[in-house]
């Protein structure tokens, strides 16, 4: 802090409590009523500051799943769990999935492939996949429009898990189609 910074901070201390000991003195009759209404309002003001410095974080904790669009693609910020999550609407159902570039597609869980409209009966569970649990069966379906953002793609290609899953994987086949993707921190970038 400079001096001139210094002077500045010291002149705006005596200046508040100057002003607040003339509050205090034309309110002296109901000293401890007013009293505790700046204690309400300081601790009100200072929830404000805090909420707005750790805004990110809130969103994020409320939302985590949320993608932050900037200029050139997306951001989103690790969950609490240490995986990157992404909230798209898949045939205008929010369907939330695990970013998985181990998964060469997306692969739609049992629920979440009833979610957005798929009967589960008429799926052939032909094809095989290896995951980290051995082999699984799985069944191809063509999704009619997945959304990201201002992205829209339709007849996107999918897979329903035979298997138990916790929830969909949204692999390379939809993240290939990004320029980039990073991760630098807790952030996965997204660039188009």
């Amino acid at each position: 802090m400079s001096g001139d910074e210094k002077a500045y901070f010291f002149y705006l201390l005596i200046l508040l409590v100057f002003l607040g000991a003339g509050f205090l003195y034309g309110n002296r009759e109901r000293l401890g009523t007013t009293l505790m209404q700046a204690a309400v309002w300081v601790l009100i003001f200072a929830g404000v500051l805090i909420a707005y410095g750790f805004k990110d974080t809130l969103q994020q904790q409320f939302s985590p799943s949320r993608a932050i669009a900037n200029a050139d693609g997306f951001e989103v910020v690790r969950g609490n769990g240490g995986h990157f999550h992404l909230t798209l609407e898949v045939n205008g159902k929010d369907i939330r999935f695990f970013v998985d570039t181990g998964a060469s597609e997306i692969v739609l869980s049992q629920a979440d492939a009833k979610i957005i409209g798929i009967d589960l009966d008429k799926l052939a569970y032909l094809g095989r996949a290896s995951t980290a649990n051995g082999t699984v069966a799985t069944a191809s379906t063509v999704l009619d429009q997945v959304v990201l953002g201002d992205i829209v793609d339709r007849d996107v290609r999918a897979s329903v898990n035979g298997g138990e899953m916790f929830g969909s994987l949204l692999g390379m086949s939809y993240l290939s189609k990004f320029s980039e993707i990073s991760i630098q921190g807790d952030r996965l970038i997204l660039r188009r």
